[in-house]
């Protein structure tokens, strides 16, 4: 009996005892349920219903969008030669928030090391990066060497790496810097054709989105968008030409003591612009020590009154009118309007058609615009290009001014028909000459390389034109106001110019602008070329004096090195 009782408590403990076990282990079983169904819900969580979040922390860590930039479009002339390159650089750049010992750096023989590879003081480094301590990237020098990029990198110093990137350089230097014009350290166009054609030269940056590893491998691109690949320009200019134009130039500017010059030659064929000069200019490889002055280019910028360079037009409407014929002799005494004088440099009883522009006579051709209907002398001024775009895409071009007033009076009829009362660029007289050399034909100008021009129109009778060609061409020989403008061998048909300066208030002062405006060979024109020289400082500022010179230098030796037949000069 106490046997029996012995063996149902043994049976009774043991079967309480595969209970707790039992119970402990679903308890424990429940447990690592439960947590797995936490876990799985919070990735479910995680991954499906929040994912965003987990992705762009992935991202922000990982992943990276580079801009990928075109290298700069090359500039050339017309022959292929390189105006403008881009050559490539280093930029020495720096992390601050891995450079820890930013204090001792000032002892450190390998910073030391730095800082004379950039010629930049070590005291000068460690303040630039302690003012940007909490930045990931900042510059400490660009535009640097390659050479001196390698060495630094082999310095191996922490925090400093090298980023490459590109560098302008012109290759003609002061010679074409006010035409081409130079970019910025980012390679942004500041001025000239680099400012002008930006786009077309700079291209389109296009996006990668680059992922990397933990050791920061690239593991992985994608392409988001494709850069435009920039273009290069070909331009109309003729660098043997810009060159010899620029040197002639500089040198009346600097005997004469003026302020400045300005030279523009154009193949009148084709509307092509050859050369286009600017002295004083500067240096677009160094900056440093050029003057803000001389950045624009004069020959868009800068508008004069054209003085006596449009007494051609004038003939020409007289002409047409009839109002003058070519054998005309014309009273040339000074006379009076409003109490004011119309008078000439020197005296003349009575001149020819031809004389008055021989001798520049204001007096004459004053009196032949004093019979030609003002609307229509306004028009002619128009077709010939005056106060009027010439639409080359060059940015800062100015418009010039004619005059829009109801009312002229015969004062400002008189003055207007001499070169007074408008506003010009020395582009637009360079236009007007081309035109004329055209025999009427207006063709549109162009600082690229062409075949021909995009428009021709005709705008004037090739009888008068003709005409006033074979009276311009008594300027250039003996008894001519522009004899100093004549070339060896060939016939030139040219006009000078003299006006006062306008000053600050308004009214004129007493400082002149010397032009000599014409073109060659005069048998069949091939070359229309401006010459103005602002503010003599020495004796004499008349352009029959000043200017002349300098275009028969230019014309010279653009009929000779362009091998243009001679065509002998008159007697």
């Amino acid at each position: 009996m106490h046997k029996t009782k012995n063996i149902k408590f043994l049976k009774e403990k043991r079967f309480k005892n595969v209970i707790y076990k039992n119970y402990r282990f679903f308890i424990l079983c429940s447990f690592i349920s439960l947590s797995l169904l936490i876990l799985i819900s919070r990735l479910f969580f995680l991954q499906i219903i929040n994912k965003e979040k987990l992705i762009n922390e992935g991202n922000r860590r990982t992943l990276r969008i580079k801009t990928t930039l075109s290298t700069r479009g090359l500039i050339y002339d017309r022959a292929g030669y390189p105006l403008a390159v881009t050559v490539l650089v280093n930029a020495i750049c720096a992390d601050p928030r891995m450079i820890h010992d930013i204090e001792n750096i000032q002892n450190d023989s390998k910073w030391k090391d730095l800082s004379k590879a950039l010629s930049i003081p070590l005291k000068t480094i460690r303040l630039h990066i302690n003012k940007h301590k909490n930045s990931k990237f900042v510059y400490l020098a660009r535009q640097v060497n390659p050479d001196i990029g390698k060495y630094i990198t082999k310095l191996k110093l922490p925090g400093i790496f090298i980023l490459e990137e590109s560098q302008r350089l012109y290759t003609t230097g002061p010679i074409t810097s006010q035409l081409i014009g130079i970019t910025n350290i980012d390679g942004e166009g500041l001025e000239g054709i680099e400012k002008s054609f930006n786009k077309l030269l700079q291209g389109k940056p296009g996006k990668i989105k680059i992922r990397k590893d933990n050791r920061g491998q690239i593991i992985e691109k994608t392409l988001i968008i494709n850069k435009a690949i920039s273009k290069n320009l070909t331009l109309s200019i003729d660098t043997q030409l810009q060159k010899m134009t620029y040197n002639h130039l500089n040198k009346a500017v600097q005997e004469n003591q003026a302020d400045s010059g300005t030279a523009v030659l154009i193949d009148i064929k084709t509307g092509e612009i050859l050369a286009m000069v600017n002295s004083p200019a500067y240096d677009p490889n160094n900056m440093r020590n050029s003057s803000t002055n001389n950045i624009r280019n004069r020959a868009i910028t800068d508008v004069f009154e054209p003085g006596s360079t449009v007494k051609p037009i004038v003939i020409m409407e007289g002409l047409k009118l009839g109002i003058i014929k070519e054998n005309s002799i014309i009273n040339t005494k000074p006379y009076l309007i409003k109490k004011h004088k119309i008078h000439d440099v020197s005296y003349h009883k009575t001149l020819t058609v031809t004389g008055i522009l021989q001798k520049s006579s204001n007096v004459g051709v004053s009196r032949v615009a004093l019979c030609i209907p003002t609307s229509q002398l306004i028009e002619s001024y128009l077709k010939f290009g005056l106060g009027q775009p010439t639409q080359l895409g060059l940015i800062g071009e100015k418009n010039g001014f004619i005059p829009k007033r109801k009312h002229w009076s015969d004062l400002d009829k008189a003055t207007f028909s001499f070169g007074y009362g408008l506003m010009v660029t020395p582009l637009q007289l360079a236009r007007l000459y081309a035109t004329i050399g055209s025999y009427g034909v207006y063709r549109s100008l162009s600082i690229f390389k062409v075949q021909r021009p995009e428009k021709e129109i005709r705008i004037f009778s090739k009888k008068y034109v003709k005409q006033v060609i074979k009276m311009l061409e008594k300027v250039a020989i003996k008894g001519g106001g522009g004899l100093k403008a004549a070339v060896k061998g060939y016939r030139v048909a040219v006009k000078t110019g003299t006006v006062k300066k306008i000053g600050k208030n308004g009214k004129y002062v007493k400082k002149y602008i010397a032009y000599t405006a014409g073109i060659a060979p005069a048998s069949s024109p091939r070359f229309s070329l401006i010459v103005m020289i602002d503010n003599p400082k020495k004796q004499q500022y008349y352009g029959g004096a000043i200017s002349a010179p300098v275009f028969s230098s230019i014309m010279e030796s653009t009929l000779t090195t362009q091998h243009i037949q001679k065509d002998h000069e008159l007697e």
